[in-house]
Formats: C-alpha cells, sequence, structure tokens
C-alpha cells in the first residue's frame, strides 16, 4: 500500500471553546482547555483521526495507594477506589500551574501501560491523549504497525514516527503515548523537550507476562520469534530493554512500579491498579518541574 506524506494526516488545529465544555467519547474526543491563559487554545476532533478512550465510568482510590473497599469510580475509563479518584484530583490541582499546558509524553517498552496511564493522566489534567502509533497508521492508510513493518520496513517506520512526533512538538495540553522504540532516535528527544518526558520502567517478567497473555501479533518485533509465548517475549524482551534502557534514562521523570510496589507491600507489581501508578507519575512530574524552575 503507498504511503501517504505526513503533512496530509490532519493533526488538531486551535480553536476557541469554553473552559467548562465536556468532552465528547467515541471514535474521536475534542481537547479541552488546560490554563486560564490559553483559554482560545483548543483541539478539533474533526481534525484528529486516531481512537479514543471509552465513555468516563466512575474511579476508585485510597489516599495511601493501598486498595479499599469503597465503592468504586472510574477516571480515564478504568476502575480506581473513591480515594484514589480524590488523590489524583487533589494531585492534578497542584500540578496544573506547573505543567502550564507542556505536552506529557510517556515512554517505555511495550506492554509498560503507556496507554491506560496515558488515559488517566489526560483525563485528570484535562488534556487530550494521542497514541503516536495511531498518527503513524494513519499517515500509511490505516495499516497497522505490523503491516507497516512488514510491507515498508522499521526504518520507514521510525521516519515516520519522528515526523509525526516532530509536529505534535508544537503543540500543547496533550498526553502522548509513544511507540516503545521512539526514545532510540535523539531527534524525538529533541522533540519532547517540549513537553515533559516520563518513563513508565516495568519489570521484564511483568511485560512478558502481560505481553503473552494478548499474544505477539501486534508487536512486529516479537513475532519473528520461535518458542513458547512467554520464554520468546521475555528473551526479546531483555535484548530490547538492554538496547534501549540507556534511552529511557534520558526521561525528566521515572516511574518504577519496583518501587511503588515495594513502598505499599507488594511482591507482584501486577497488584498496583493503574490509577496508583498515575498517582506516581503526577507526584513524578511536579518533582519534576519544581526542581527544576518552573515556577507556579
Amino acid at each position: 500500500m503507498e504511503a501517504k506524506s505526513i503533512s496530509n494526516v490532519r493533526l488538531p488545529s486551535l480553536i476557541n471553546a469554553g473552559r467548562n465544555e465536556k468532552r465528547p467519547v467515541g471514535s474521536v474526543q475534542v481537547p479541552w482547555e488546560c490554563t486560564e491563559q490559553r483559554r482560545s487554545q483548543r483541539l478539533s476532533s474533526s481534525q484528529l483521526s486516531v481512537k479514543r478512550s471509552a465513555p468516563h465510568k466512575p474511579l476508585n482510590v485510597s489516599c495511601s495507594y493501598k486498595r479499599s473497599s469503597a465503592s468504586g469510580v472510574v477516571t480515564g475509563g478504568y476502575p480506581a477506589t473513591v480515594d484514589e479518584a480524590l488523590l489524583l484530583k487533589n494531585k492534578a490541582q497542584e500540578i496544573e500551574p506547573y505543567l502550564d499546558g507542556r505536552c506529557i509524553y510517556l515512554v517505555g517498552m511495550m506492554g509498560s501501560g503507556k496507554s491506560t496511564i496515558g488515559r488517566i493522566l489526560s483525563d485528570i489534567v484535562n488534556y487530550s491523549f494521542i497514541d503516536s502509533d495511531d498518527l503513524v497508521e494513519q499517515a500509511v492508510g490505516g495499516c497497522s504497525v505490523s503491516e507497516i513493518f512488514n510491507q515498508h520496513g522499521e526504518s520507514f517506520f521510525r521516519d515516520r514516527e519522528s515526523e509525526v512526533m516532530r509536529r505534535l512538538s508544537s503543540m500543547q495540553c496533550l498526553v502522548v503515548s509513544t511507540g516503545g522504540g521512539a526514545v532510540i532516535r535523539p531527534l524525538n528527544w529533541k522533540y519532547m523537550r517540549s513537553g515533559v518526558s516520563v518513563w513508565l520502567d516495568v519489570p521484564l517478567d511483568a511485560l512478558a507476562r502481560r505481553i503473552a497473555a494478548v499474544g505477539t501479533s501486534s508487536r512486529p518485533l516479537l513475532h519473528q520469534e520461535s518458542g513458547d509465548a512467554y520464554s520468546k517475549t521475555f528473551m526479546r524482551l531483555s535484548n530490547l530493554l538492554q538496547e534501549r534502557s540507556g534511552a529511557y534514562a534520558n526521561a525528566n521523570a521515572r516511574v518504577s512500579l519496583e518501587s511503588i510496589a515495594a513502598k505499599l507491600g507488594y511482591r507482584d507489581v501486577d497488584n498496583l491498579t493503574p490509577s496508583v501508578i498515575a498517582i506516581e507519575a503526577l507526584d513524578q512530574i511536579k518533582g519534576f518541574l519544581e526542581g527544576n524552575g518552573f515556577s507556579r
């Protein structure tokens, strides 16, 4: 299939809208205003053809991160406890003046939860969520990432990924889930410096379990390996992490699931809820912004 130029992909543009306007849900969502100073800066849903999160449900959370038996609610389409929801809301209010419209770029290995955490963060800080892979697929006529790799090769994909990152770097009020290999190009880090980059650091065994459970057909860098799903996934991820770990460390903030689990007394990071991870991400982002002189 012939690939389209990235310049032909219709990314969001800025339009006027009121602060309290609710976001529509479905295949496309309209972004919302992020600061009083940017009341006129909004993204048009008619210009962004990427899948968006499902309609919001109630959310559940605990002030100590511990799971609670309290009735549940949902944020970003994912369940949490009521305490967690309140904590997320409070931390979002604390971080808003520091963010000041800067985009949040999530980096990490495949299966690290960038899309899941990204949707929660976008919901709680009133940003729009974008998956960079979706925009690359849109640019190549709707081909999946696996199809792009098979038909055009990895270098072709990386070129279009970098062009997507370049265009996103000029925008504000976005939470961007980047591709797992986006970090290998220094140029992409240049683009991400316009915002705040966050590394979701997940142990290899947890990544391998997650990916093996759903299959590797959508993971072009894993699907060619032979052997049982968990073993081949773990070995390939080990090699990829060895190649990329130095690049991931360039992120402005790091969210270590092992550290969170240890702090809460969990033996397995899979016991952590997405909301707990999002809470830690907000803490790490605020810490970076405060520590680097980004004033309120």
